[in-house]
């Protein structure tokens, strides 16, 4: 390809997931510039227009002759690609209608439903008494979800009754989660052991990423509240060959099949939450995402071998079967995310953050999330979820040697900042290829 082909990328979002997406496409021979909008204190080029004002991001991709990625759920939500579309902008990403697998978590159900997609059993309820009249009747242990998007948060995971009766107040009573939590999504909880699947689409072929594994819980041994994402891995080993052909024929391709008859082609990153039988290694959806996760992002980009522009591409002009499988380094990445103190909660912000400067390594990547600029050019905290510290290495054991010794050598504030010590403990044999 010459030069003069090369193309300008806006990549929209400002977390960790859109500064790994930048770091990995910057390798690409086929790509020029790379705007972030609007970016963070460790992406290089920063616009500063916010994920959701459209109209002025479609202008800017327009001005720069930009190919567009999309990181983040809202503007996706907000039907960001359609807008893109009508101005015939090259972008990836799915449409607001086919984003309705993450925004709506009774869409998805009913989808899945509909579709024969392996999930939990779930009723939905738009008034709170009947929402608590129906646990009071459970003998099972319960999840209790808000319908619409929550940054991650909007999923209660209950041990009891009480609890599952505190999780409904919690969103349709006292509103802790708005618009979001007026109608709810109860449903079985299901055990075993989660593992995130995710692939690019478009529209009809499904290319799988790297399996990994996240860590959703603010503590170790996977206590305190849901947030974000503390951490990750990849590859996981619980996804071997087998299961991942039951992976692609049960869920992944119905998903893709049953989205297009409906209308609603999805193109872009497909990412399936789910929860593996410990008994059956039966694969069970517990909710779909409609882009690259985050914190896995991290470790996947570090792992992989292709060129990922030339996948994106293929995925928005539908032309994705012309392309052969991705390679993968034969290697273990882990991702230990460091966050303020007090996420996801309140939290201090604007606070210098030290020990950037370290030589960790070729095998560690420092991706910024919740990070900015002062005007003396530091790097500050500006987030609950601030780094992501990422190591690539043989086996699970270095890999997390490495990102927990970088961990160690950078702070900020007084004993302000906070990050789970087990990540990748229970996989010490992880590292078994797909």
């Amino acid at each position: 390809m010459t030069h003069s082909a090369k193309k300008n990328l806006l990549i929209v979002g400002s977390g960790g997931r859109e500064h790994a997406l930048g770091w990995k496409l910057c390798q690409s021979n086929l790509v020029n510039n790379i705007y972030h909008a609007n970016g963070n204190g460790g992406t290089s080029v920063n616009v500063n227009i916010s994920p959701l004002k459209i109209a002025e991001l479609v202008s800017f991709a327009k001005k720069n002759k930009c190919f567009t990625i999309i990181g983040p759920e809202e503007p996706l939500a907000n039907g960001i690609v359609d807008s893109f579309i009508q101005e015939e902008l090259a972008i990836f990403g799915p449409t607001k209608c086919a984003s309705l697998l993450e925004s709506s978590k009774i869409y998805a159900k009913r989808f899945m439903e509909t579709s024969q997609i392996p999930t939990a059993d779930f009723s939905i309820f738009d008034e709170p008494e009947r929402a608590k009249d129906y646990v009071m009747k459970q003998k099972g242990k319960l999840v209790v979800k808000a319908n619409g998007l929550a940054a991650g948060k909007g999923v209660i995971v209950c041990n009891n009754t009480e609890e599952a009766i505190t999780a409904i107040d919690r969103m349709m009573i006292k509103k802790e989660f708005g618009a979001s939590g007026d109608t709810i999504v109860i449903e079985e909880r299901l055990s075993g052991q989660e593992a995130s699947f995710i692939a690019i689409c478009d529209g009809k072929t499904v290319i799988p990423l790297a399996s990994s594994s996240d860590y959703k819980k603010l503590y170790d041994n996977d206590k305190g509240e849901n947030t974000g994402g503390m951490g990750s891995f990849s590859p996981t080993s619980l996804i071997d060959k087998k299961l991942h052909k039951k992976i692609m024929d049960r869920i992944m391709l119905p998903t893709i099949r049953g989205m297009k008859r409906r209308g609603r082609s999805f193109k872009g990153f497909l990412y399936a939450g789910l929860m593996v039988d410990h008994n059956t290694l039966e694969p069970k959806v517990l909710e779909f995402n409609v882009r690259m996760g985050d914190p896995e992002c991290q470790p996947i980009m570090m792992r992989m071998r292709s060129d990922l522009f030339g996948y994106l591409q293929a995925s928005a002009q539908e032309s994705l079967d012309t392309m052969e499988s991705i390679k993968w380094e034969n290697q273990v990445s882990v991702c230990i995310v460091m966050a303020s103190k007090g996420y996801p909660q309140k939290y201090k912000k604007s606070m210098v953050i030290r020990g950037l400067d370290n030589d960790f390594g070729r095998n560690v990547m420092i991706f910024h999330a919740g990070t900015a600029r002062n005007r003396k050019n530091r790097i500050i905290t500006n987030g609950g979820r601030v780094l992501g510290i990422t190591a690539l290495g043989p086996n699970m054991k270095i890999a997390r040697d490495d990102a927990y010794s970088a961990v160690k050598k950078i702070s900020w504030g007084k004993n302000q900042q906070h990050y789970r010590t087990d990540v990748g403990i229970n996989s010490l044999n992880s590292g078994r290829k797909i």
